[in-house]
């Protein structure tokens, strides 16, 4: 029998520790790179940078025109993203949510789901056009303003960035979990963000206290109420903090009762779980005074 570990042999002998390093090195760099997390000069990940350079080439004119969401999908994996179109249907969804993106990067027609977790329509019955904020991402990607790269059979290209005229990845917030890595990066007003941009610009050194004047912190798509400034300033600060949401709420009078009404919401909160939590506490004693749990808001 041959000995296929011999000198002769065309087998290369290789130590595992350094094999498997290696191998989990290169993994860990296509996570990161290809799909977990935003790149800070766009604030979008892959998925998202090709659903909206696929609709700006659309020839259904998605770009100013609802076209069925299923044609955005194929068009997506079929030249960019060589991935499942649930996926890809799911990261359009929500780019359409007013309630997940503080400003939408789609306009969506039709059922696009509901803060209390309810699915969106299947995608051959939605339909989806570029906001405005997705044609100032992608503005002047025709004049050699960003690199292109080879898409993932070699046939076409694709950008490596969008030019971006807007600074999304403060102004949409982020998150993602790679390899041994995470981000979380909440939403923030425009204006504040404007505000803040034209004061670095006339004062590079500024410090942070002098930022915050203007930028004051987080602004979520759906309200709430951020108690305390210090997670806010750490997390500027280091990039490492944690803000604590409660709900804005009023108080009704009413006959013989008083009725405590929630107008805001944290941020990717469950409306529908959230009343169902409430009603289990009730119902174990563990909150009292409360006779009735109703919910009087529509879907959005």
């Amino acid at each position: 029998m041959e000995n296929i570990f011999s000198k002769d042999s065309d087998i290369e002998l290789v130590d595992i520790e350094n094999s498997i390093k290696s191998s989990y090195l290169d993994y860990s760099m296509s996570v990161i790179i290809g799909r977990a997390l935003p790149d800070a000069r766009d604030g979008l990940k892959p998925v998202h940078r090709r659903i909206l350079y696929a609709m700006q080439n659309d020839e259904a004119k998605s770009r100013t025109d609802f076209v069925k969401s299923a044609r955005i999908v194929g068009a997506v994996i079929g030249r960019y993203h060589p991935h499942g179109d649930i996926a890809v249907y799911d990261a359009l969804v929500r780019m359409a949510q007013d309630f997940s993106m503080r400003y939408p990067s789609i306009t969506g027609q039709g059922n696009f789901g509901s803060i209390d977790g309810d699915s969106a329509a299947a995608m051959r019955y939605t339909e989806a056009k570029m906001s405005k904020l997705s044609h100032e991402l992608l503005k002047d990607i025709d004049k050699d303003t960003v690199d292109f790269v080879p898409n993932y059979d070699g046939s076409e290209s694709e950008p490596d960035v969008l030019p971006s005229r807007v600074p999304n990845l403060l102004l949409n917030g982020s998150s993602g979990i790679a390899v041994g890595m995470a981000t979380n990066i909440p939403p923030h007003s425009l204006n504040e963000l404007i505000d803040g941009l034209l004061y670095l610009l006339d004062s590079k050194d500024a410090s942070l206290e002098e930022i915050m004047q203007f930028i004051k912190g987080p602004d979520f798509p759906t309200g709430g109420i951020i108690y305390g400034k210090k997670g806010i300033i750490e997390a500027y600060r280091t990039g490492r903090g944690r803000v604590k949401v409660r709900a804005k709420t009023h108080i009704e009078k009413k006959t013989n009762k008083d009725v405590i009404v929630i107008d805001e919401l944290p941020y990717q909160t469950n409306k529908a779980r959230l009343i169902e939590q409430i009603a289990e506490l009730v119902k174990e004693k563990q909150i009292e005074g409360i006779s009735e749990v109703r919910d009087e808001s529509n879907k959005r």
